[in-house]
């Protein structure tokens, strides 16, 4: 996801991605333990995404 769509999406959205991309990155971790997955670098995919979400929400809470 580009920090640009990221930028566009309101609090409560934010929130409900951050939700599921942590059950997202989960899945894939647990896909990984079980057998190695077909490409790993989704897991660092959405740690990513993960991130970005989270900075973007607490700019928007300091900004209040």
């Amino acid at each position: 996801m580009k920090y640009a769509d990221i930028a566009q999406l309101s609090k409560e959205e934010l929130i409900e991605k951050i939700a599921s991309e942590v059950e997202n990155l989960q899945k894939l971790k647990f896909a990984q333990a079980i057998s190695p997955i077909e490409n790993p670098m989704k897991i660092r995919e959405s740690r990513r995404t993960v991130a970005q979400l989270k900075t973007r929400l607490r700019e928007i809470e300091l900004a209040k």
